[in-house]
């Protein structure tokens, strides 16, 4: 019996050698062969989680909580308040013109004073004429008024036969004024008969100065003891609104803007809203000037003028152009007539390279009169144009 058992087992254990070599050869056959080492690559570090030290901490001192000073229950301090904004006194409009006269001399003498030495000459040819007439040119007059100028000069100088230079100068003189016009009403209408606010739209193409032009326009105003609200629809240019109200708020004037790229017109709509409500004397509104497409820059502006006027009837529309730009204002010009009704012109950047014959060329081209002229920088270079300071300024002393 015992030997039937140690039989068994040692048939058992030689069945299980034979199977593991079996399995065994199985294995061997079915694993591929090892990949090939991989390059050495420093893993990034892993992002830190909550709890995780951003950094190794470092070895500094640190202070016990007995040494940090706590709140020992007192009612917290309160922040002082900032007291309010200094509201300017802007400089008087009356004589601004005569005062800054010196800025705009100094950029336009050579104009004067050139017409001045051609018509002192002994001998007055038409070479003489010819150059009389590039003067004017050059100085953007523009083409019939330089030979309606020209003309007369030269009737004038016939008859009076002796030129000292205070009788030419005099000459000179009154033949601009008659190109410039002395009888024109160039005052800005902001004071109707039947009712209050007074409403004016500024319009022109960005980059012309034309929303620093509506903030100066404002310091004219409270210059001149008017109350202002401004309506900032010029919505689609960047920061537009924030220049807008920034002048305001050097004067006192309260600034009603929308969203950008909001609706202009609704902006305008509710400045002259506030402006009732507040009983203030006039309300600026300044535009967007977006000349790529006409036609869009027409519905739009047409948009504002009609929202506006179910409250009243504009009664002025200001035109902003760019002294420096010469002829090329003009075609603006032109752009805009055919848009809005144009009752009075601004020329901004009237110092410096400007030339002052864009005055007579402007009123011409759209025969209405120039109201303001800017010349320079500062907040108070806004000034009414008075036909008789320009001139002067014009031909010098």
């Amino acid at each position: 019996m015992e030997t039937v058992i140690l039989a068994v087992v040692i048939a058992v254990v030689v069945l299980g050698v034979l199977g593991g070599l079996v399995v065994g050869s199985r294995r061997k056959k079915s694993l591929p062969p090892p990949p090939p080492a991989a390059p050495d690559i420093t893993a990034p570090p892993a992002e830190p989680h909550v709890g995780d030290e951003a950094e190794t901490p470092r070895d500094e001192p640190r202070r016990t909580i007995e040494e940090v000073d706590l709140p020992d229950g007192s009612a917290p301090p309160v922040a002082e308040e900032l007291p309010p904004a200094e509201i300017e006194v802007p400089e008087p409009t009356a004589g601004r013109l005569v005062r800054l006269r010196g800025r705009l001399s100094r950029s336009q003498n050579a104009f004067g004073k050139g017409l001045l030495a051609l018509l002192s000459r002994e001998h007055l040819d038409d070479d003489t004429w010819e150059e009389i007439e590039d003067i004017l040119l050059t100085a953007d007059v523009g083409v019939a008024p330089t030979q309606e100028l020209v003309d007369g000069l030269r009737e004038r100088v016939k008859v009076l036969g002796t030129r000292t230079p205070v009788e030419l100068r005099g000459l000179l003189r009154e033949e601009l004024l008659k190109l410039v016009g002395t009888e024109v009403d160039r005052t800005v209408k902001t004071e109707p008969d039947d009712r209050k606010p007074g409403i004016v739209m500024v319009v022109g193409v960005n980059g012309t100065g034309k929303t620093t032009t509506t903030g100066k326009l404002a310091r004219v105003l409270v210059a001149d003891g008017r109350t202002v609200v401004l309506g900032a629809a010029d919505t689609f240019r960047a920061a537009a609104a924030d220049q807008l109200q920034t002048w305001g708020e050097r004067v006192g004037a309260y600034t009603v803007r929308g969203p950008e790229g909001g609706d202009p017109a609704s902006v305008a709509f509710d400045a002259v809203k506030e402006g009732k409500e507040m009983g203030v004397d006039v309300v600026l509104i300044d535009t967007a000037g977006r000349l790529h497409t006409k036609t869009g820059l027409m519905d739009e502006l047409g948009k504002v003028k009609r929202v506006v006027e179910k409250h009243a009837p504009l009664d002025e529309v200001l035109l902003v152009l760019d002294a420096t730009t010469g002829q090329n204002g003009l075609v603006q010009a032109r752009v805009f007539a055919e848009v809005v009704d144009i009752t009075g012109i601004v020329l901004t950047k009237l110092d410096g390279t400007a030339k002052g014959g864009i005055v007579v060329a402007v009123q011409r081209e759209l025969g209405v009169p120039v109201k303001l002229v800017g010349l320079g920088e500062g907040a108070d270079d806004l000034a009414p144009f008075e036909p008789e300071a320009f001139v002067d300024a014009l031909i010098g002393d």
